[in-house]
């Protein structure tokens, strides 16, 4: 009789051959294109500021795993993704030092000060851009124009300033769509926003170009497409709304939709399969509460855009949406809490 042996494990049981390197492989792909267009809007500027930002993510993590003692995680993409987004975020002319110092605070604050991978409470990213903000807000909020001449062939000199001394600008500079609205009552055409022919963030895009890139996402079954659906829809909705109760005070839903890093945020960030809830009902009340929140600090918050901190209060609350919106368990009946 032939020796048998009965290997018994806690679930699932059944797997699938996708790994985590594998679908932050097919992020890094489906996030080159969005990158590609910023610099061919932006020119080497853009290209500059995107490359020191995945530089500094992925050589922090190199050096963190091997300070740690742990096993170097840089080929596992997440470092680069990390390092695209926060690139993205960014104004085309932000310092490269400024710059260089948001990757090592992502990755360091964002992701190894919670354990590393699999266990950020907040997209890294986002992190790293929020403390760059508060700590940068002149730099950070000075914009480039798009599709100049000689964006290829000139660096601005706010690029190369030196660390820790003030940036100069030597190019005319225009605020963003959301920012013209906010504080000038002047709406950009949404065909301008929808293939990013505006200044603003790299990430500020060509919307048409991201949403080909989650639904490439989606297809592959490697993002949840309930996440920016639910955020999108309710943005239209609740803007929608605001809007026809008075279009002179109000932008248009459409306007919603494609200004700011609305499309890349919701498509690339909120997306994070970390700092989302994991379940079916939990994805869509999490959605939900990033679209009234961006929508709520545009219109009313002092800021003009509120994407970053909507999603950022999102992951904090991720863990609560997942244990009030449990999936029920087969066989057991709905309780209901007094």
């Amino acid at each position: 009789m032939r020796n048998t042996t009965l290997h018994i494990s806690t679930s699932p049981h059944i797997r699938d051959g996708i790994t985590t390197r594998v679908i932050m492989r097919n992020v890094v792909w489906a996030l080159l294109p969005v990158a590609g267009f910023a610099v061919y809007a932006f020119g080497i500027n853009a290209f500059l500021v995107i490359v020191t930002a995945v530089a500094s993510c992925v050589l922090t993590e190199y050096i963190l795993c091997r300070w740690s003692g742990k096993a170097a995680t840089i080929g596992d993409w997440s470092a680069v993704i990390t390092g695209l987004l926060l690139g993205l975020t960014l104004p085309p002319i932000f310092p490269l030092w400024m710059t260089f110092v948001g990757g090592v605070l992502a990755i360091g604050v964002g992701k190894f000060a919670f354990g590393g991978i699999g266990y950020n409470v907040f997209n890294p990213a986002l992190v790293g851009r929020a403390i760059l903000q508060a700590a940068f807000p002149v730099a950070i909020t000075t914009w480039y124009p798009s599709f100049l001449e000689g964006r290829f062939s000139e660096i601005s000199s706010s690029v190369l300033a030196f660390p820790f001394m003030e940036p100069t600008v030597d190019v005319v500079t225009g605020a963003t769509p959301l920012s013209a609205f906010k504080f000038e009552g002047v709406q950009a055409a949404s065909s301008d926003l929808a293939l990013g022919l505006i200044s603003g963030s790299a990430g500020e895009t060509c919307a048409v170009i991201i949403l080909l890139g989650g639904l490439y996402l989606a297809i592959r079954k490697m993002m949840n497409w309930r996440i920016p659906v639910a955020i999108l829809l309710t943005v239209f909705v609740f803007n929608g709304a605001l809007w026809l109760v008075d279009s002179t005070v109000y932008p248009s839903p459409l306007f919603a939709l494609f200004s700011g890093g609305l499309m890349l945020g919701a498509v690339f960030m909120a997306t994070d399969m970390v700092a989302s809830p994991l379940t079916s009902r939990g994805v869509v009340v999490y959605g939900v509460f990033i679209g009234i929140m961006v929508v709520v600090i545009r219109t009313w918050g002092g800021l003009p855009e509120g994407v970053m901190y909507a999603i950022l209060l999102a992951n904090a609350v991720s863990p609560h949406i997942d244990k009030r919106f449990q999936n029920r368990v087969y066989g057991t009946t709905k309780t209901v809490a007094l």
